[in-house]
């Protein structure tokens, strides 16, 4: 459940006006605080071709402005070539990592451009024989991550000792694996299970003596970079520091991608809400919000998310409470036992760190609607006959 915080009331202005112009509940989407967080990685690892994993924030808003900042994307969908395309992006900034993929979906992302595909088992890679001259394979290794929040080597990835067969396999047909590619799970806690596949995957690349790793010149390293949901400070120079060292044992001609979601847009978003409707119910105060958990808050069901939510009062008398969602389904609640103060109908309800598989995960539960996202922050770009076109709130 999400720790909630109380602020001195007058510090609610910024998000009542934002309430009065647009309505509630809304999703503010900082394009500079999206840019902070890109600039800062590119830092960390400047080696490294990041490719935003569009999944996590698939906000055509966002995707421009990493455009313009020069990133690539990680797209695993039609739906998500779909919105490469409306923002103009560059195809060939594009890779396809779904490992399990329909032949329409091999084809929907060819004809647009898009020519780096990840597969983990032979049955998908027999997919591509069809299109061994026009596709390249990245070939997706399990590393079970340890202590991270989602394990997604649990649901794809070849076994590190299969390997080789799956070189030799392609060789035989004539298809091109390029590379590797792992993801360690989402939120790790530190850089270690990065540094442990880094190093395991090392002797693909320069054992000479491997049928079909010849061609191998490119290693993706996967997301897992964390969001600082406790508001703690985290240290992403310190986090990549051995990721950069572990990488450097790596010949000349090995180049290196990441894709990036949490860690870039999970700050970007900020949540408002606001209370609907309260009640007394077996010695808690009840607060419903007009957001909850089928909305916004739908990462506390489908990514294990906690958010830090505040108040505003100046009130200092608190209270046991609860805080929960609009619809009529009892498992909408956001937060339970919070010690608040008393909260008015029309009090605002502000979440941090909501960017990263929230609006994402939300649906239309009880015919109530998502959330309205605007942006703050935004800016109109002309570039090379593409224009990206932005929402100005502020």
């Amino acid at each position: 459940m999400s720790a909630v915080s109380v602020a001195p009331k007058h510090k609610e202005t910024p998000f009542r006006q934002l309430i009065e112009q647009h309505g509630s509940p809304l999703l503010v989407l900082d394009c500079n605080v999206l840019r902070q967080q890109y600039r800062a990685m590119k830092k960390a690892l400047p080696n490294v071709e990041m490719h935003y994993a569009i999944k996590s924030l698939p906000d055509t808003t966002a995707m421009a402005t990493l455009a313009q900042e020069g990133a690539s994307f990680d797209l695993a969908t039609t739906g998500e070539i779909e919105l490469m395309r409306s923002i103009g992006a560059n195809p060939s900034a594009t890779i396809h990592t779904h490992p399990v993929k329909r032949d329409q979906d091999i084809r929907d992302a060819l004809q647009y451009g898009c020519t780096t595909f990840v597969v983990d088992n032979i049955d998908e890679l027999l997919k591509f024989e069809e299109y061994r001259s026009r596709a390249e394979i990245l070939l997706r290794v399990s590393f079970r991550g340890q202590n991270v929040r989602c394990d997604l080597s649990r649901k794809f990835g070849c076994e590190l000792q299969d390997v080789p067969h799956l070189l030799v396999e392609a060789a035989k047909r004539g298809i091109r694996i390029k590379g590797l590619s792992f993801h360690v799970g989402s939120q790790s806690p530190n850089s270690d299970n990065h540094v442990a596949a880094i190093n395991a995957c090392l002797r693909f690349f320069v054992d000479p003596k491997l049928l079909g790793a010849e061609h191998l010149s490119v290693l993706d390293i996967g997301g897992g970079f964390p969001a600082d949901y406790a508001l703690e400070g985290f240290d992403l120079d310190a986090f990549c520091a051995p990721i950069a060292e572990a990488l450097a044992q790596y010949p000349s001609n090995v180049s290196f991608i990441s894709e990036p979601g949490r860690y870039l847009s999970a700050p970007c978003v900020t949540a408002i809400g606001s209370v609907m409707g309260r009640a007394a119910r077996s010695g808690l105060q009840w607060y419903y919000l007009d957001d909850g958990v089928y909305g916004s808050y739908s990462g506390q069901i489908f990514d294990h998310g906690s958010y830090p939510l505040t108040v505003f009062s100046d009130e200092t008398e608190m209270h046991d409470s609860v805080l929960a969602g609009p619809t009529c389904d009892s498992i909408d609640v956001i937060t339970e036992l919070a010690a608040l103060p008393k909260l008015a109908i029309g009090d605002i309800v502000v979440g941090q760190m909501m960017g990263a598989y929230t609006l994402a995960t939300a649906c239309e539960f009880n015919s109530i609607p998502k959330p309205k996202m605007i942006a703050i922050n935004s800016e109109l770009v002309e570039e090379e006959n593409v224009r990206y076109l932005f929402a100005e709130h502020g």
